[in-house]
């Protein structure tokens, strides 16, 4: 188990093998937590933390090839990510995460190397976004927006996005799809919570060729 940042640790968890990380782990944090899991039969890996912690596992194992790990989460309350992929929280995710079982879901990356578990917003550096996005062959916008949210599912084709309007402006128009493109001039991206260093001019989140095994 891996306990991010001070995220409170669950009774049920209190007698699994605890490595501790901060809030947003880095490259150095889980080289002890696959060790431990190397040397364990059907090897499964439980993030206590945020979407950003939850992300960040994901995105190492994927780096590394070790996607047949299985993963569970324990967020301390609702996020992005437990709505995307329909988990509790809590006391409940500890009990799924022990008691669970892994089902291979689709894998949304970007093309910057990163996993996405919950939402990624991209937003104009001042004021609205402007530029477009398509999802596959659809056009989601062309010329200027609020912003663009973009979300993982459980199910193929793996992904959607929607203009990022205020819900009671009628909601959001989701579009699924494999992948979403999007450029512009400038624009502020951030991915589970976690906003990127610079503006970018290109993104790109695709589904990746191999899926990741979930603990629901």
């Amino acid at each position: 188990m891996l306990k991010c940042g001070d995220a409170p640790l669950p009774l049920t968890l209190t007698s699994l093998t605890t490595l501790t990380a901060p809030a947003l782990p880095g490259k150095d944090d889980f080289e002890d937590v696959f060790a431990h899991l190397e040397s364990v039969e059907d090897p499964r890996l439980v993030v206590v933390g945020g979407d950003a912690a939850f992300a960040a596992a994901l995105t190492r194992m994927m780096r590394t090839e070790r996607l047949g790990i299985e993963l569970a989460y324990v967020p301390e309350r609702r996020t992005p990510a437990a709505e995307a992929y329909g988990l509790r929280f809590g006391s409940k995710a500890a009990t799924v995460a022990l008691q669970g079982v892994a089902r291979p879901v689709p894998l949304i990356r970007d093309d910057a190397g990163i996993a996405l578990v919950g939402r990624a917003l991209v937003e104009g550096e001042v004021g609205e976004l402007v530029g477009e996005a398509y999802v596959d062959d659809t056009r989601l916008f062309s010329g200027v927006a609020p912003g663009v949210r973009i979300e993982p599912t459980v199910d193929m084709p793996g992904l959607r996005a929607a203009i990022d309007r205020p819900r009671w402006f009628g909601g959001y128009r989701w579009v699924t799809g494999r992948a979403v493109q999007l450029g512009s001039p400038g624009a502020v991206l951030t991915r589970d919570g976690v906003a990127n260093p610079r503006a970018v001019k290109r993104s790109t989140f695709y589904r990746h060729e191999h899926k990741w095994k979930l603990v629901r």
